[in-house]
């Protein structure tokens, strides 16, 4: 057993089960043994039964699904033994491929059973497989992804509001992290977000977060909102009067930050390559989609989406539910893989958001 574990399981929560989530999954305990040692997914028996019946198509032997009673058996199931635990009711098979409230809400319900464990110190950590968002809306849940679901798990756990659980995404890969301002809204309003106190929130999390994962100050280098960083006023004057005073502020507080520098240039910098190190370690972006279009350019199978902030361990494949493929086999589980991999190493960092609470 992997010591980083803490001799705790880690869940994997099925995703939506319409998609491409339990394939990967089975996949992952099919291919990768040594990464899913003391895993179990939270979800429903039957959709990984399935899963595991699609990806055994063609071998000699069949991949094992075993029915747990608790989360702790996880840690005594042999290699490749898809251990799941049953936090659905029990329904019949969801369709592949296509979007419903049911799926949706099966989605949504063994996030909040995976988040509610970690909260309480039942598991180390939660890796979740993908869901839909219009799903998600179909079965009435409110919040628009992981991001925000589990946030408003942990504000309740703490007896928190909201605001007072600040979180932000970080997708990383081998060669580029990226952290963002904003996450999933719209471009009008992911603009407006773009304040002095969100600027410098996201980076002393980028810190706190980086510091602990690296065991170094992290070189954190920051992205303009406008074309050329807004070539000193001329095309936006949000660097001068928001952006620069937060990376002062930021400064002041002994961070390694440099910026704002032009968005179509800051990413290639910070990029490593081979041995050679990337000029930064991370980089915080202004909207989702400036900070997430570079790291899924150099590659969806190798991303990692991590939740910073949270008072537990959450990773994520890089990638969506693939509806246009789901069942057909040809899902690719590296993402998975890569986000199982990268949760063993947050449990073991020294940061309260990488760390189950005890």
């Amino acid at each position: 057993m992997d010591p980083a574990l803490n001799f705790k399981p880690m869940a994997i929560t099925q995703g939506d089960p319409a998609g491409i989530g339990p394939e990967i999954i089975a996949k992952a305990f099919r291919d990768a043994p040594d990464a899913t040692a003391g895993c179990f997914v939270a979800g429903d028996v039957a959709t990984l039964r399935r899963a595991a019946a699609l990806v055994s198509s063609g071998r000699s032997l069949a991949l094992p699904v075993a029915v747990l009673d608790s989360a702790a058996d996880a840690l005594s199931l042999p290699p490749h033994c898809i251990g799941v635990l049953q936090v659905l009711p029990a329904a019949p098979l969801i369709a592949l491929g296509r979007i419903s409230a049911d799926a949706g809400r099966a989605a949504a319900t063994s996030v909040e059973w995976a988040a509610r464990s970690a909260l309480s110190g039942e598991i180390a950590a939660l890796v979740t497989a993908p869901l839909h968002k219009e799903a998600l809306a179909a079965a009435g849940v409110q919040f628009p992804g992981h991001t925000e679901l589990l946030q408003a798990e942990a504000a309740a756990h703490l007896g928190k509001q909201l605001s007072e659980v600040p979180v932000r995404m970080m997708l990383a890969n081998h060669e580029l992290r990226t952290v963002l301002v904003s996450i999933h809204m719209s471009l009008r309003q992911a603009i407006a977000a773009v304040t002095y106190e969100n600027v410098l929130e996201t980076l002393q999390i980028t810190q706190q977060s980086m510091r602990a994962l690296l065991g170094r100050t992290p070189r954190i280098a920051v992205a303009g909102l406008n074309p050329h960083a807004g070539e000193g006023g001329l095309f936006g004057d949000e660097e001068l009067t928001t952006i620069a005073p937060a990376i002062a502020a930021a400064k002041a507080q002994g961070m390694d930050v440099s910026g704002p520098f032009a968005p179509d240039t800051v990413f290639m910098r910070a990029r490593a390559r081979g041995d050679k190190e990337g000029e930064f370690d991370v980089v915080v972006a202004m909207y989702h989609d400036q900070g997430l279009i570079p790291v899924k350019y150099l590659g969806v199978e190798n991303g990692v989406n991590v939740t910073l902030g949270l008072p537990l361990v959450r990773t994520s494949p890089d990638h969506g539910t693939a509806f246009d493929i789901a069942g057909s086999g040809r899902a690719d589980a590296s993402s998975l893989i890569e986000a199982i991999r990268m949760a063993r190493a947050l449990i073991s960092s020294s940061c309260p958001g990488f760390r189950a609470t005890k």
